[in-house]
């Protein structure tokens, strides 16, 4: 028997099981930071492969459950199956199978399963407000910094060895931050991926800054209603 959309038991429910992806996914982005740094190769540390497997297999089983108890609509069926196939876990049945891959794709499954924390991080922080520009900005928020901090983790493995103005991860973070920014950087990528990662986040600051632009004018337009009432 399908559940009202308005009970407050499946609203609960479906916090809870999006608080829950939440954790998860922030525990595995501590994760893959810290092998990210220590040097470790994503397929050398078996406990990680194991990691992600489990993490995948309760972000599917969360997105089933949220299919069954949430609004029964074509958008939010093909929503919840498209982030299903997401959360495969590449990386560990790969490995399994023993399919050989290059390092740029290793390390990007890494990440691949964690857009599914992302989505529901910006869905709970966007429901905390009623106006519907403010939780654009809020989704537009989680999307720039995430954005931000994976590339800066992808740039660091790509570059570090290699380019000797990468000394450190924080640098990597200025260079990020500079090209999402458009001003540019001191920092010149020497590899394919790395200059594809410096292309990604200059067009990503070009689409998504002008959305700070809306929010600060709705905001502005909103006190000076307010002081006119």
């Amino acid at each position: 028997m399908a559940v009202s959309i308005s009970s407050p038991v499946r609203e609960r429910i479906l916090y809870t099981l999006r608080l829950v992806t939440v954790v998860v996914a922030t525990a595995l982005i501590a994760y893959i930071s810290f092998d990210t740094l220590a040097n470790i190769s994503p397929v050398a540390d078996k406990l990680f492969l194991k990691v992600q497997l489990y993490t995948c297999l309760y972000f599917q089983l969360e997105i089933i459950a949220e299919s069954i108890i949430g609004p029964r609509t074509p958008r939010n069926y093909f929503r919840l199956g498209a982030f299903f196939i997401i959360c495969v876990p590449y990386l560990p049945l790969l490995h399994y199978y023993g399919v050989a891959m290059n390092p740029e794709i290793e390390y990007l499954l890494r990440f691949v399963p964690l857009l599914r924390g992302a989505a529901v991080l910006a869905s709970l922080w966007g429901l905390m407000s009623k106006s519907w520009v403010v939780r654009l900005f809020r989704v537009y928020v989680i999307l720039l910094l995430s954005t931000l901090y994976f590339l800066s983790l992808m740039f660091f493995v790509m570059e570090y060895h290699i380019n000797p103005q990468i000394t450190n991860f924080w640098d990597t973070v200025w260079y990020a931050i500079m090209q999402m920014t458009t001003c540019g950087s001191n920092i010149s990528p020497v590899t394919g991926a790395g200059k594809a990662i410096g292309v990604i986040l200059s067009a990503e600051g070009l689409i998504l800054f002008p959305i700070f632009t809306v929010y600060f004018t709705h905001a502005f337009a909103r006190t000076r209603a307010g002081q006119h009432i």
